[in-house]
């Protein structure tokens, strides 16, 4: 094969929306055209974006029960399975949030099978081009002072929802799924014929999850080859952003991509507005160097999420009225929840929920949605075109409030937090959108995001 095969090559769905566009870029920087829809597109819809090479839909699923997977996936996962690309991902996050009654990979790998069918999927859940390394089954994650374990990773060890205190990745998902797994491992994958061999060795013997080792770029290319290689027994992927960049290494180092033009920057703006629902101590970074250099703090209250629809309207309120001040002020807004874990905000809020008898998850999605709402006041209100949502599960509960159906690569900053152009019906169609996870970005990455991204 001298060529890739026209049309389709990859069709995904995500788990959250910071994630699910995280693939988008990767594949549309790399030179693949690539959308992201935030539901199941219509045939309208997708008719406005012809020559894909990649088409993904993004969910909240990672915020979600098994029953919610359930009753939720395997529709969207049956559109993109019969869209014919020849693999299709289930993307999780690079970190495996993720619990057996939360988020569950394991619920949402056995669906991802259900509809595309094949042997067994892939696990690669590493991506060093983010500072995610797999070594011989475990997990590490890098941090601005160094790489750690993944159950001993500072943020994920302390994680709110799905702490992390495992890192054995094949153990960790044993918690979620019964489907047998088989590690391929970085001695494995120093030789293609090994390797080749070791994963015939595994689907003969019943696995039905294959997990990937990843480290630098030479086990990129041999898991994108495997990867690629393999798409007929195994269609289902399973990971994080890395599928792609596994096979897109893979594929230019067998001539079958050219190497993209290098992307540009956006340009830069006077101000943004920025909404932000992580507890991320990185989050907390970028927070304390935006209100050091042109952008307003706000606080939102989140307790009042665990109150009455009034509470929380009024709450709202207060923050949209501060922001618009301090626009006129000539700051960026950056309405946040919380500045970081030991933001007394944290327990104030927990203490808030044990009281109220409500849901932390429930509490949570008000959170975003009330977040999104303020953000979508004050974009409407004020004019700007240009946004942040931080937070995964903020992303996908505000971003709904916003009226927008798909999103398209603008331009990059580091890997996974992109600058994005909204595609919607209403008002804020062609909004220059940035999803930020919590844990990802420069300490400077609102500022970044102000200038206009681009390469630097």
């Amino acid at each position: 094969m001298t060529a890739l095969p026209p049309g389709l090559l990859i069709a995904w769905y995500g788990d959250d929306f910071t994630g699910s566009a995280a693939v988008m870029e990767v594949l549309h920087f790399a030179g693949l055209p690539a959308i992201l829809f935030l539901d199941t597109p219509t045939p309208e819809r997708l008719a406005r974006f012809p020559g894909l090479r990649g088409i993904g839909i993004a969910s909240t699923a990672r915020a979600q029960d098994p029953g919610w997977m359930q009753a939720n996936m395997p529709a969207p996962l049956g559109f993109l399975a019969g869209l014919g690309a020849p693999l299709l991902h289930w993307k999780i996050c690079s970190t495996l949030d993720s619990a057996p009654g939360i988020g569950s990979i394991g619920k949402g790998t056995e669906l991802a099978l259900a509809a595309r069918g094949g042997q067994a999927a892939s696990v690669v859940v590493a991506a060093p081009q983010m500072r995610r390394y797999q070594a011989f089954g475990h997990l590490f994650a890098g941090t601005p002072d160094g790489v750690f374990r993944l159950d001993r990773h500072p943020v994920m060890a302390r994680h709110p929802v799905t702490p992390m205190t495992e890192s054995d990745v094949a153990r960790h998902l044993a918690g979620q799924t019964d489907l047998p797994p088989a590690l391929l491992d970085l001695e494995t994958l120093h030789s293609p014929d090994t390797a080749q061999a070791r994963l015939d060795h595994a689907l003969q013997a019943g696995a039905r999850l294959i997990l990937c080792d990843m480290m630098d770029s030479t086990s990129e290319t041999a898991v994108g080859r495997l990867l690629w290689r393999n798409r007929d027994r195994m269609p289902v992927a399973v990971g994080s952003q890395g599928v792609e960049y596994a096979l897109i290494r893979h594929w230019q180092d067998k001539g079958l991509l050219p190497d993209a033009p290098p992307p540009q920057s956006a340009g830069a703006v006077a101000r943004i507005v920025a909404v932000s629902g992580s507890v991320s101590p990185i989050t907390a970074g970028q927070i304390g160097w935006s209100l050091e250099n042109g952008f307003a703090g706000i606080r939102l209250d989140a307790r009042a999420a665990c109150g009455s629809e009034a509470d929380l309207a009024a709450e709202e309120g207060r923050a949209i009225a501060a922001a618009l001040a301090a626009l006129d002020r000539g700051q960026s807004p950056l309405i946040h929840s919380a500045a970081g874990p030991d933001d007394p905000a944290v327990a104030a809020l927990r203490d808030a929920i044990a009281t109220s008898g409500l849901p932390a998850d429930r509490v949570n999605t008000r959170i975003g949605a009330a977040l999104g709402r303020v953000l979508e006041t004050i974009l409407r209100q004020s004019g700007l075109r240009r946004a942040v949502i931080s937070g995964g599960d903020t992303s996908g509960h505000g971003t709904a409030q916003l009226g927008l159906f798909a999103l398209s690569a603008l331009a990059p900053t580091i890997p996974g937090a992109a600058l994005f152009r909204a595609h919607g019906d209403g008002p804020h169609d062609g909004l220059e959108l940035a999803l930020k996870g919590g844990q990802m970005g420069s300490e400077d990455y609102f500022g970044w995001i102000r200038a206009g991204g681009g390469p630097r």
